[in-house]
């Protein structure tokens, strides 16, 4: 029954809503998320999702004022086109208590 209320409740909302509800709840479901997205998703899908994060936090201009970078400019970063500099991206991160991390892809080859 808790579960048909949920998504009636999500039905009433749009989908970026209730991605940014998801987001602000579970952190560790956002840095799955992105980490997923990285691996597999188009570079606009992640932007998409980093707005959505940033709704769920205030906002980007929440999110502009937090890491003193500028609204506007932020808007457009965090747009399907945009292309965030590293600065930018870390900063957004940040905010959000999450970091950018390197890892080695995983290889099907032994290396020896």
């Amino acid at each position: 029954m808790e579960r048909l209320a949920t998504e009636i409740s999500m039905k009433d909302r749009s989908h970026d809503e209730a991605m940014a509800e998801l987001f602000k709840e579970d952190p560790a479901f956002a840095a799955e998320y992105l980490n997923q997205l990285l691996q597999d998703g188009e570079p606009s899908d992640l932007l998409v999702a980093l707005r959505q994060m940033a709704q769920a936090r205030g906002g980007v201009r929440a999110i502009a004022k937090q890491t003193e970078l500028n609204a506007n400019q932020l808007y457009r970063t965090l747009s399907a086109q945009g292309n965030p500099e590293l600065r930018s991206l870390s900063a957004v991160l940040k905010t959000m208590g999450l970091r950018l991390a390197v890892q080695p892809i995983k290889s099907n080859h032994a290396h020896h």
